[in-house]
């Protein structure tokens, strides 16, 4: 599948409020159509400066508005993350054996609640590491086709300052993601088939929510970064995913169609 028709069909997948979000790859592909069916300049004239300098603040455009947003989302994550460990320790504190009020059955049905939440947290997570691999995807694309239409040479210095923003840099995202899933197996922890099972019901309840956004993220990132025939620096590391098995399973009974 070609970059534009996967990214049109990411926005969709995602969260309604992240939709103007994303890279306006269209956009841009219009404007490197447009400058290089122009009237042929030489490389390095006045003329090829101006063209280069107008599709490079598009560029820097689209990056801010990239940080921007990581960044408003990494802040909420962080917050979210701290308001959930103290639900949780509210709820030990109150209706645990040695709470205040003990409770078996409030204690439960809390931490029931706490774990939905948990989960939806941790979708929303992955639907930003997505955001961040897809983007960057696309604008080291649209670099290369400026490149190889122009005769420019634009891609691997700008690719170079991408890699220093904020929206490329997810490693607190992604440490917040495993924080998350060792939450959810040290203070929720259940049986593998009630596990299955709640599984199976995230699926029919969530429909087009969360879980389903989730999983679809999940395996775009898998084929972006296993999609190139060839390796460069510019390719982003393989992915490893050690819900795999999930998956599959998803993809077999549910079926979604991403690549």
């Amino acid at each position: 599948m070609k970059f534009g028709k996967r990214l049109k069909q990411q926005v969709q997948e995602t969260l309604p409020d992240w939709r103007d979000k994303f890279l306006s790859y269209k956009e841009l592909k219009k404007l490197v159509r447009l400058i290089s069916s122009a009237p042929p300049f030489s490389y390095g004239s006045v003329e090829y400066g101006k063209a280069e300098a107008e599709f490079v603040r598009l560029l820097n455009s689209e990056i801010d508005k990239f940080n921007t947003f990581f960044m408003e989302q990494e802040e909420d994550f962080i917050i979210r993350h701290e308001e959930l460990k103290q639900r949780i320790q509210k709820v030990i504190d109150t209706w645990g054996p040695s709470g205040s009020q003990p409770s078996e059955a409030e204690y439960k049905e809390q931490m029931r609640k706490i774990r939905k939440n948990i989960v939806n947290f941790h979708g929303e997570m992955v639907l930003l590491e997505n955001y961040s691999n897809i983007n960057y995807t696309g604008l080291a694309k649209i670099l290369k086709k400026y490149d190889k239409r122009t005769g420019g040479l634009l891609r691997l210095p700008f690719i170079q300052k991408v890699l220093e923003q904020p929206f490329f840099i997810t490693d607190l995202v992604s440490k917040l993601v495993k924080q998350c899933e060792y939450m959810i197996d040290t203070v929720f922890p259940i049986e593998e088939e009630e596990r299955a099972k709640e599984g199976r019901e995230a699926i029919t309840v969530a429909g087009e929510g969360i879980f389903r956004n989730t999983i679809a993220a999940l395996m775009t990132m898998q084929e972006i970064r296993r999609g190139s025939s060839t390796y460069s620096h510019f390719s982003l590391p393989p992915l490893n995913l050690p819900d795999s098995d999930l998956i599959q399973s998803f993809q077999l009974n549910f079926p979604i169609s991403i690549v």
